[in-house]
């Protein structure tokens, strides 16, 4: 069976950069705070009107473009993204008018932080199986919708009303979430190649014994209606995080997973060039290359600039070494991630 290959890649974000000062406008807080906690220093969201589906559709354009790949060869969509257009539909057949594509397969998945590795899995299981030449992986996400204000032009510079007290202080209680997130999507094209490079294998878990620790507990149908004014005027649409179960449970479960494919494919910690890993938190991602013994020059982190952006964050990573020359003919590359479910594991690919 032939391997899937990843023949391009590309991303865009959200259309408005906003520096930890310009948070200051929308919470209290500070560029140290930010910094020390996440290695945050500015991130992006979209303007009024941008939907996760458009930045999807952006990112597959410019991975298609340097894939050399027409629409008419895409035969298969899968879309990452815990930020959806739409309740239902979908992003996966959004995006498949928006490009033009043929009545391909749309598939949707929601693994919230290892979206893009889960995805690859079905890429590479799609192209393995013969189900599909040509597969096209998006990671999406518009987490600007989370975010508790409304003053946008505010915190963009922009002429507009402040927030008010009030407003100022529900936002700076939550402000360890606030502070996170960015708007960007990130895509690559597969398709099938040689038994000597592409994707090796994957090491991927779920469990949900754990999912409070992480989860939005509002807006979902475990409530009757799924949202009413009830949830919002309480903050319950907004994410909830137990930062140091996540921290724990990252910092323990990622190496695990690592040494796990590591082992299955016959290969060693130390074979490997370069790891991608997830940019949820910079203190997460240093811990894990401590635990892994990693030098500086075989990790690759991003988060400074982007912020979390969940589904987005490897192929955003992976785009960046790939054409900066950081990725050689042959390399090991590992994606690694944890997320909301919980969700974690490990992927490896032979450049």
């Amino acid at each position: 069976m032939s391997r899937a290959h990843i023949i391009g890649s590309g991303f865009v974000t959200g259309e408005h950069k906003v520096t930890n000062a310009q948070m200051l406008r929308m919470v209290d807080t500070s560029d140290e705070w930010i910094r020390e906690r996440t290695g945050i220093e500015e991130r992006y969201f979209v303007k009024d009107g941008t939907t996760t589906s458009d930045l999807g559709a952006r990112a597959a354009e410019k991975a298609m473009e340097d894939a050399k790949v027409s629409k008419e060869e895409i035969d298969y969509v899968v879309f990452a993204t815990m930020t959806p257009d739409y309740y239902f539909p979908g992003c996966g057949g959004l995006v498949q008018k928006k490009l033009g594509l043929r009545n391909v397969p749309a598939l949707d998945i929601r693994q919230q932080c290892t979206g893009f590795l889960f995805g690859l899995q079905m890429s590479d299981a799609l192209i393995r199986s013969g189900q599909a030449k040509t597969v096209l992986l998006i990671g999406a996400e518009v987490h600007s919708g989370f975010m508790p204000w409304r003053c946008w032009d505010h915190l963009f510079g922009l002429p507009g009303e402040a927030p008010t007290p009030e407003e100022l202080a529900l936002a700076s209680q939550l402000r360890d979430r606030a502070v996170l997130f960015g708007d960007a999507a990130g895509a690559v094209v597969l398709r099938a190649g040689g038994e000597e490079r592409g994707l090796l294998g994957f090491s991927l878990h779920s469990d949900g014994d754990s999912l409070e620790d992480l989860y939005v507990p509002g807006v979902g149908f475990a409530s009757r209606p799924y949202v009413d004014h009830r949830q919002i005027d309480a903050g319950l649409p907004m994410p909830v995080m137990n930062g140091k179960a996540v921290f724990r449970m990252a910092v323990t479960k990622i190496p695990e997973a690592v040494h796990e494919l590591c082992a299955a494919e016959g290969l060693t910690v130390e074979q490997i060039d370069l790891l991608i890993p997830h940019q949820a938190n910079l203190r997460i991602n240093n811990m894990v290359q401590k635990v892994l013994k990693l030098s500086d020059e075989r990790i690759y982190n991003n988060i400074q600039r982007y912020g979390n952006t969940t589904a987005a964050t490897i192929p955003i990573a992976f785009d960046e070494c790939r054409k900066s020359g950081r990725i050689k003919p042959g390399a090991l590359v590992c994606f690694v991630g944890l997320g909301a479910g919980f969700h974690w594991g490990a992927a490896l690919l032979r450049a």
